[in-house]
């Protein structure tokens, strides 16, 4: 898919809008799976996520090699339009992005002050992303997919920051939605010639991925109806599974449950707030818990754009009430 010059490259890239991220080793997180622990802090880019990578880097090979580009247009949950309508701003690009009824109120408004045009479409994402689909070959607009080596590319250079800051992490944990991170992690692992095991996380009600790496062929499901946006995949990608199935050990499936727990437990821990998808790789980690003994886990805190309501209701309200100590 790319070469380690051209990570380099797109890594100079994504450097001219995004600084490095952290990658902390927390006591307390530590304490609580009873091992070695860095956090790579995707919550803390431009937008609260990994995605501005990767649409970092698309946006500049596309204007590059398309000057005159009327604009572009693409399908999602939240991040990925995030990443989309900021690239495409610094670039003065249009850009129209569709996302199912319903969806995140916070990530929606975030779109739009990107400078987005955004069309509320369908029940799920691959209805909206249908929608995408139709208006771009009748308007000329330039549809961006949820999975591209380009977007790969760009969501890499975490990865790439990730490993040589830890270079000897035995075991890295990795949200899986439409597949970018999970495939960029892969590369930039490989790349590097580390032995570094890396593990997807899925959830138990959009476990598209799971079941096609246990199938070892492509499976979808009817339903994506968990409360981690960012995990809400019916369809996988062929290209992304590929690559998943070559290049990763195993999916975990965990709840939405414990996705809330490990929100609870990051925020507790080490005070970042994470999102449902951000959160996925702790619970992951945590349900794992009595195999990672002995070793240097890594997570991957993908981001933090969860919304204040799905947090009080999600989260908040199964916290323990705090004691005061005057």
């Amino acid at each position: 898919m790319f070469d380690l010059k051209e990570l380099e490259r797109a890594h100079a890239i994504v450097g001219q809008a995004v600084p490095a991220t952290p990658a902390h080793a927390w006591p307390l997180l530590a304490q609580r799976l009873g091992t070695e622990v860095v956090v790579k802090h995707e919550n803390h880019t431009p937008i609260g996520a990994f995605k501005v990578r990767g649409g970092l880097v698309y946006l500049e090979r596309l204007k590059r090699e398309r000057p005159n580009i009327p604009g572009i247009i693409s399908a999602t949950r939240g991040n990925h339009g995030q990443s989309l309508a900021f690239a495409a701003s610094r670039h003065g690009v249009p850009a129209v992005i569709y996302v199912p009824r319903g969806n995140s109120v916070e990530k929606n408004r975030a779109m739009k002050a990107f400078g987005a045009e955004l069309v509320e479409h369908g029940e799920d994402f691959q209805a909206a992303a249908e929608e995408a689909q139709r208006r771009a070959q009748f308007t000329g607009l330039h549809m961006v997919p949820s999975f591209h080596p380009d977007l790969v590319l760009g969501v890499a250079t975490y990865a790439l920051e990730l490993f040589r800051t830890a270079p000897d992490l035995d075991v890295l944990y990795v949200p899986i939605g439409q597949g970018s991170g999970i495939s960029g992690c892969i590369m930039a692992r490989d790349l590097l010639g580390l032995k570094t095991e890396i593990v997807g996380v899925q959830s138990t009600e959009a476990p598209s991925y799971a079941l096609s790496f246990a199938a070892g062929k492509i499976v979808t499901t009817k339903t994506s109806n968990t409360l981690a946006d960012g995990l809400a995949t019916r369809i996988p990608d062929a290209d992304a599974f590929a690559l998943i199935r070559k290049g990763a050990s195993r999916i975990v499936q965990v709840t939405d449950d414990e996705v809330a727990a490990a929100i609870r437990a990051y925020w507790t821990d080490t005070h970042n707030l994470a999102e449902g998808a951000g959160a996925a790789a702790l619970a992951a980690a945590l349900r794992e818990k009595t195999k990672l003994s002995g070793k240097r886990v890594g997570l991957v805190l993908s981001g933090g754009n969860i919304d204040f309501d799905l947090f009080k209701r999600w989260v908040m309200a199964d916290a323990p009430p705090q004691r005061v100590v005057a």
